[in-house]
């Protein structure tokens, strides 16, 4: 049987520290908690690809080839910088984006006015479902630690695709309470986040914090 009491300890320790899931979930939750969540599933399904490529070994093969793990950890970075852009393009442009609902004319859930809520509310779900999806598939250290670190915890004497699965959705489970623990909490900053003033510098913070994220991870050997 794998370590699974140190292994639960290193996880939640893991999940803690903040890391480019945690801007992209936080960001999405300031929208709207349904967003946050989307991109919560998101990022633990991007965990599940990382979980299936250290069972068939593909972990090993992209670790031990330089140019592969350039390519990932470049393609992770350049990603994190666009999402940085992309939210300081937003707080250009949300000035003048909302007014007041018209007489008899329900706001949308995102804050804005029409008729069309439920439209914006399935596209923006599975914008964040993919954001937070590709943030953690393109993220080198979410590869690593199934390669370098969960085996550290893995039985020699058992199965070890069987331990790694074990081992993986276990990260996974918790990792799905922890995030929507914490859309729960960022939901919170919606009645601040609500004025536009706000909104505008909360994009900026964040996409200035997508680059730097972006740049470190680009940079790092």
């Amino acid at each position: 049987m794998p370590d699974l009491v140190g292994f639960l300890g290193v996880v939640l320790l893991a999940y803690l520290v903040p890391g480019p899931d945690f801007l992209v979930i936080v960001r999405a939750a300031a929208r709207r908690p349904a967003l946050g969540r989307a991109a919560a599933y998101g990022a633990q399904t991007g965990l599940c690809v990382h979980m299936c490529a250290a069972a068939l070994g593909l972990s090993v093969i992209a670790a031990r080839s330089a140019q592969a793990f350039t390519a990932i950890r470049l393609a992770g970075a350049a990603y994190l910088v666009c999402l940085g852009v992309k939210a300081l393009l937003e707080a250009r442009k949300d000035t003048g984006r909302r007014r007041p609902p018209a007489v008899g004319e329900e706001p949308s859930p995102d804050g804005t006015s029409g008729t069309g809520g439920e439209t914006v509310t399935s596209t923006g779900r599975r914008d964040s479902f993919v954001q937070g999806f590709l943030t953690n598939v393109l993220n080198p250290k979410a590869a690593l630690f199934f390669l370098s670190v969960l085996p550290q915890f893995v039985d020699g004497g058992g199965l070890l695709t069987e331990q790694i699965f074990l081992l993986g959705v276990l990260d996974i489970v918790i990792g799905v309470g922890y995030w929507l623990a914490l859309v729960r909490v960022a939901a919170r900053l919606r009645g601040v986040l609500g004025r536009p003033a706000w909104r505008r510098r909360w994009e900026r913070i964040t996409g200035c914090l997508f680059i730097a994220v972006g740049a470190g991870v680009a940079v790092a050997e």
